[in-house]
Parts: C-alpha cells; sequence; structure tokens
C-alpha cells in the first residue's frame, strides 16, 4: 500500500511539474508580453486589485489577493456570486480585476466581466481558452497552457490549479521588485508569527537604558567587573567622555588577561577596541548572521558612534528571531 502510494505521489508530482514547464515556456514565448501588460496595468492602477474565481479558481484567487497585499499591491478578493447579489458595489472605477477561470465560461463571472465592461474596469484573465467568453472580454489576456490534471481521471482541477497559482505568485513578485518592496516593507504588513519575529529590528529587540553595561575610560577592572557582573550579559562596552564607543570587555578579554593585580587594572589595557556593533535600524537577522560569523553571544548597539543598547543572543531566542 505504502509503495502503491508513493508511486500515486510521484506521478502526480511529475504531472504538476510538467504542467509548471509548459508554463515557464509560453512565458519565455507569447505569454510574456501579456505578463508585462498586466504588471503595468496593475502597476499604474490607482485603485486596488480586484482577483476573483469559483471554485477552485476561487480558492487560488483567495491566496493571490493574500500575497499581493502582502507584497505591497492593495488587493482583495470578491466571491463573483456574492458580487452579482450587490458586492459589484466593492469595484470602483480605477481598480483592476484579475479572473480565473480554466475554462473561460464559469457563469458566476459574467455579472463582474460585464460590469468592467460597462464602467471600465481593466479586466485581466487567467484561463486555458483564449477564445472562452473570459478570454475574449479581457483587456489582458494571460492564456495559460493546456497540460494534463494530475487526477488520473483528468477531472481534480490539480495541475491548472498550480499553474494558476504560480503565474498568480510570478505577478506578485514582480510587482514587488517593480516598487522596490524590501523585507522592512514586509515587516509592516506582517508583523506576526516566525516571518515577522524574522523581520524585527535591532531597536526592537535591543535592551536600552540602564540595561547596557557600560563604563568610561580609565575605569578600574575591578568596577568594571561589578558593572559586568551586575548585567550579565557577558560583555561591558568602554566610552569616552563624549559616550563614543571605544571598546568591550567580554568574558573572552578576562580568561585571556587573568593575572592577580587585573581588578587594579585600567578597563582600557583589557578592552578590544573597535568592538563589532550594529545599528538599531539593522534587521535583527542581520545581528544574528553577525553573531554566528564571530561566534559571539552578544552584540553592541551603536548610533552614530555612541552606545545606545545591547542584544544578547537570549533576546534573539526570546523573540523568535533565532
Amino acid at each position: 500500500m505504502t509503495t502503491s502510494a508513493v508511486t500515486s505521489a510521484l506521478a502526480t508530482l511529475r504531472a504538476e511539474q510538467d504542467g509548471l514547464e509548459a508554463l515557464s515556456a509560453a512565458l519565455a514565448g507569447p505569454l510574456g508580453e501579456a505578463f508585462g501588460k498586466a504588471v503595468s496595468t496593475i502597476r499604474t492602477a490607482r485603485g486596488r486589485v480586484v482577483v476573483t474565481g469559483m471554485g477552485k479558481s476561487g480558492h487560488v484567487a483567495r491566496k493571490i489577493a493574500a500575497t499581493l497585499a502582502s507584497t505591497g499591491t492593495p488587493a482583495y478578493y470578491v466571491h463573483p456570486a456574492e458580487a452579482s447579489h450587490g458586492d459589484l458595489g466593492m469595484i470602483a472605477a480605477d481598480d483592476v480585476i484579475i479572473a480565473l477561470s480554466w475554462s473561460g465560461e464559469t457563469a458566476e463571472l459574467r455579472d463582474m466581466v460585464h460590469y468592467a465592461g460597462r464602467f471600465g474596469v481593466p479586466l485581466i484573465a487567467l484561463t486555458s481558452r483564449p477564445e472562452s467568453a473570459l478570454g475574449t472580454a479581457a483587456d489582458v489576456l494571460l492564456a495559460l497552457p493546456l497540460a494534463p490534471e494530475a487526477c488520473p481521471h483528468g477531472l481534480a482541477p490539480t495541475t491548472s490549479t498550480l499553474m494558476q497559482l504560480a503565474l498568480g505568485d510570478a505577478l506578485a513578485v514582480a510587482l514587488l521588485q517593480s516598487r522596490g518592496f524590501t523585507a522592512r516593507d514586509f515587516r509592516q504588513f506582517h508583523p506576526g508569527g516566525k516571518l515577522g519575529a524574522s523581520l524585527s529590528f535591532v531597536r526592537d529587540v535591543m535592551r536600552a537604558g540602564d540595561a547596557v553595561p557600560l563604563v568610561k575610560q580609565g575605569t578600574a577592572m575591578g568596577e568594571t567587573l561589578v558593572e559586568m557582573s551586575a548585567k550579565g550579559l557577558g560583555c561591558v562596552g568602554v566610552v569616552n567622555d563624549d559616550g563614543i564607543l571605544v571598546g568591550i570587555v567580554t568574558d573572552g578579554d578576562l580568561r585571556r588577561h587573568m593575572t592577580s593585580d587585573l581588578t587594579i587594572q585600567p578597563v582600557d589595557a583589557i578592552m578590544t577596541p573597535a568592538p563589532k556593533t550594529v545599528q538599531p535600524d539593522q534587521l535583527a537577522t542581520e545581528a544574528l548572521a553577525a553573531m554566528n560569523e564571530k561566534k559571539i553571544t552578544a552584540l553592541l548597539v551603536a548610533d552614530q558612534g555612541k552606545a545606545v543598547g545591547v542584544l544578547h543572543i537570549h533576546d534573539l531566542l526570546r523573540t523568535g528571531v533565532a
């Protein structure tokens, strides 16, 4: 049973892979020009993107709308049947409609297609049949190549929905890149979960104020050890009279300079000068990468040379960044 199930799964993946390869070939050919026009139409629209579809295409449409919205292109899903019962009022003349229908003859889409034509709302169609009602009504036709469904009966939407989803993702990413949308921009729309945590800024995670272990140049190591122990982070920053960070003392520095007169020596003699720092507006993941590269557990945070915070690996673990 296990063998037959795996064989079936592999056949499904091969069929869907064939569909994606056909889609890639189409994009490299005649579909490419229409794809560019679709990106331009959405990019220059003053309104939002309305994504619609029925059945399995509707489920894909919801995902495409969510991906667009999270990557800087305002979008939402409208159910085509509900649109015929009042939700057409949600669509404005400045919007763009993306309609998904493999056959292009989905009855529930007709009222929305007529509405788009009547009020001049640009209509982008994702369909495998250019000659269909949806295909001929579209301002931009994204003609998906015909490919066999992975379903052995050729009935359950499998390869077709994967191709729709892949093309929707391609649209979202192309629009993201055309807008110069960055990871920091993405953070604004996705503050929650592991992904949101990974997009946190250093300033959101670091310890600041009295929690930052700092001493001035010339401080005796005895006093420095007290500060270091009190803050419990395994390090202490050394600043000059202007508050500029000039060095750091870590547990490793203490081990390397462990002598009988350690406590009476000035911190300047023990510290590592020009320590590695991060800035408050850097991504926390960048700080984590620096820690991993240097094999350290804490980083001082500096803004224009002044120590403003400290970031410990435990803070990154606690907030889900690491």
